[in-house]
C-alpha cells in the first residue's frame, strides 16, 4: 500500500477526482481513475468512509484516499422544535412522545399488576388504586393529545406542500437566491471541510468534481487555486439531472437546497461531462451552459488487465442451479423506484425462473422486505442476493443468467438515462427486458435486443419474460448482428472522449504516444473489495 504523499512525477498533468461515496461500489469513477493513469496523467482519486483510520491504496496507477468527514452540520435543526405557532401541544420532539408513550404503557402495567396483588380489596388501597386509575386515564388521554399534535408536526415539517414550509422556503429562496442552500442544508459546508485542504495540498491542475455535491467543493478549491496564482481547470461530472431525481435526503429542503447549490456552481466548470445525450441537453437548458456537455456513456471494461487477482465467481454455482435452469438477473442498487418487486409477484406464474439479485447488501430493509414477500408467495428457494463483484467482472460474472431486468419505475431522471446495468447486461450478451422509460426502452425497441414493458404493469412483465424465455437467441443474436453497438459501449472508447476532454482544458498535456499501463494494484483487502454496477 502507497502513502498518499507519494506521488508518480506525470509529464500529462494532476488530476484530483472527487467522489462523495465510498469510491468501492461507484464503478464509474473507478474505471475514470484507472484509465485515466493508465493514459499517463496522475491521478488522485478522493471519496469518504466512516472508519476512524483512512485508508489509501493503488487502482491501477490511481492514489486512492479515503477521508472522514465530520457531519457537524447534519444535525437536525429541528432537534428541539419550536411548536408554539404551528402545534402549541406538540412534544419537543418526536423522541419524547416515544418516552412519555413508553411511561404511559409501563404504569398501566404497573396499575394493572398492582391491582391484582393481595390486599387490593381493601378500602383503603381500593379508594387509592381508583385515583391512580383516573390519574392514569387523564394522562393517557393528554399524552394522546399531544402525541397527535407532534406526529402532525413532524409530516408538516417534511411536507413540501405545507404552507408554512412553503412561505419559509419561499423567503429564502427569494432574499438569497442560488445561495439560499447555506441555510437550507448547512451540511454542505461539511463536504468542503473534509476535501478542502487535501485538494490544495495536492496542488492539482485539474479537478474532476463528480456530480452536485462535489461541484461546490471542486469549484472553490478551484478559485483558491486561482487566487494563489495557478491555472486550475475544473471538470465537473453530472451524474443525475438533479431536479428528477427522487430526494434520498432528509427534509423538505434537501432538493432545493441540492438544486440551488448545482446552480450556483454550474458556470464555474471549464468542462462538463455527463452520462447520456439526453442529460447533456437538460444541463444545457438549466444552466444555460455556453457549451453541449460531452457525454461519457457508463459503459463497462472489457480489455486490459482486472484489477482483481481472483477467478470471475460462478453465477450458477452461487444460485445453487444447474445450466438448464432459466435465471433472470438483477444488479445494482436496490430501492422501491428499482422496482424489483415485480420480479418477486412474477415468479409464481413463471415456476421454472429463477431472480438474482446482485446488490451491495442483502441486509437492507429494502432487499429484506422483498426476501419476505418471496416467502409469503412460496417462492423464496428461487430467489437469490448475491454481493457486487469487481466492475471488470461483472459482464462475465453475468452472463451465465439467462436476461437481465430493469424494471424501473418512471421518475423523470429514469427516463433519461443509459445506465449502466444497460451496457453490462449488453456486454454479457443477456437479452434485456426494460421498463416502458424512455431512453432504454427505445433503444431496446430499436435494436431488438430485448422486451419492453409497461411500469409496474405485472401482466406485461411476465408476458416480456416468457417472450424471451421461448425464444432467447432471438434476441442474442443482435449482439452478433451488430459488433458496432458493443464497441461503442465500452469504457475503452468512452476512456478516450474523457482523455480528449482533460487533453483540450491542458493542451500541453497533449500525448505524443501511448504510456504503457502500469500495473494493477489492490483495493482496501475487506469486503469492501466487493463492487459492482452502478446506476
Amino acid at each position: 500500500m502507497q502513502n498518499e504523499d507519494e506521488t508518480v512525477p506525470s509529464a500529462r498533468g494532476r488530476i484530483v477526482m472527487l467522489v462523495d461515496n465510498d469510491i468501492v461500489r461507484d464503478s464509474r469513477v473507478q474505471k475514470a481513475a484507472k484509465s485515466i493513469a493508465d493514459a499517463g496523467w496522475e491521478v488522485h482519486l478522493l471519496g469518504v468512509h466512516s472508519a476512524k483510520r483512512p485508508r489509501t491504496w493503488m487502482l491501477g496507477g490511481a492514489h486512492v484516499r479515503h477521508l472522514r468527514p465530520h457531519h457537524t452540520l447534519l444535525r437536525n435543526r429541528h432537534s428541539v422544535w419550536r411548536a408554539t405557532l404551528r402545534r402549541p401541544l406538540a412534544y419537543a420532539h418526536p423522541n419524547v412522545a416515544d418516552y412519555r408513550r413508553r411511561l404511559v404503557q409501563s404504569r398501566r402495567a404497573d396499575l394493572a399488576a398492582s391491582r391484582l396483588a393481595p390486599g387490593a380489596g381493601r378500602p383503603v388501597r381500593k379508594t387509592w388504586l381508583l385515583a391512580r386509575r383516573v390519574t392514569a386515564k387523564l394522562q393517557a388521554r393528554w399524552f394522546a393529545l399531544r402525541a397527535r399534535q407532534t406526529d402532525s408536526l413532524a409530516k408538516a415539517r417534511g411536507n413540501p406542500r405545507a404552507p408554512l414550509e412553503r412561505i419559509t422556503l419561499k423567503f429564502w429562496q427569494t432574499l438569497l437566491g442560488d445561495r439560499a442552500w447555506r441555510v437550507l442544508d448547512r451540511n454542505l459546508w461539511d463536504w468542503d471541510s473534509a476535501y478542502g485542504k487535501v485538494i490544495d495540498q495536492l496542488e492539482p491542475d485539474i479537478i474532476h468534481a463528480n456530480d452536485f455535491r462535489m461541484l461546490g467543493v471542486g469549484a472553490r478549491a478551484a478559485r483558491r487555486a486561482r487566487a494563489k496564482g495557478r491555472p486550475v481547470k475544473l471538470v465537473w461530472d453530472a451524474h443525475e439531472f438533479l431536479p428528477g431525481i427522487r430526494p434520498w435526503g432528509i427534509g423538505s429542503r434537501w432538493l432545493p437546497a441540492m438544486i440551488a447549490h448545482e446552480r450556483e456552481y454550474a458556470g464555474d466548470a471549464d468542462a462538463v461531462v455527463t452520462v447520456s445525450e439526453a442529460l447533456a441537453d437538460k444541463l444545457v437548458d438549466a444552466h444555460g451552459l455556453r457549451h453541449k456537455p460531452t457525454v461519457v456513456l457508463n459503459a463497462p471494461v472489457t480489455e486490459g488487465e482486472s484489477t482483481s487477482t481472483d477467478p470471475v465467481p460462478d453465477l450458477r454455482e452461487l444460485c445453487g442451479v444447474g445450466p438448464g435452469v432459466p435465471i433472470a438477473v438483477y444488479s445494482g442498487s436496490a430501492s422501491v423506484q428499482r422496482g424489483l418487486d415485480i420480479m418477486i409477484e412474477a415468479l409464481p406464474r413463471l415456476p421454472e425462473l429463477h431472480v438474482a439479485l446482485i446488490v451491495a447488501t442483502a441486509r437492507s430493509e429494502y432487499v429484506q422486505g422483498l426476501r419476505a414477500r418471496a416467502v409469503e408467495l412460496g417462492v423464496d428457494d428461487r430467489v437469490h442476493t448475491l454481493p457486487y463483484v469487481p466492475f471488470d467482472q461483472v459482464a462475465p460474472f453475468l452472463s451465465a443468467a439467462d436476461l437481465g431486468v430493469i424494471p424501473i419505475h418512471h421518475w423523470p431522471n429514469h427516463e433519461i438515462a443509459l445506465i449502466t446495468k444497460f451496457f453490462e447486461y449488453a456486454h454479457a450478451r443477456l437479452p434485456i427486458i426494460v421498463s416502458d422509460v424512455q431512453a432504454m426502452g427505445d433503444m431496446v425497441k430499436a435494436t431488438g435486443q430485448g422486451e419492453v414493458f409497461h411500469a409496474q404493469d405485472l401482466d406485461d412483465y411476465v408476458r416480456a419474460v416468457e417472450a424471451v424465455l421461448g425464444d432467447p437467441q432471438r434476441y442474442r443474436a443482435v449482439y452478433d448482428d451488430r459488433p458496432d453497438l458493443l464497441h461503442e459501449w465500452t469504457w475503452e472508447a468512452q476512456a478516450e472522449i474523457l482523455d480528449g476532454v482533460y487533453t483540450k482544458l491542458l493542451p500541453s498535456a497533449a500525448r505524443t504516444s501511448a504510456p504503457a499501463p502500469e500495473a494493477s494494484g489492490s483495493p482496501p483487502a475487506s469486503g469492501d473489495q466487493l463492487i459492482g454496477a452502478q446506476d
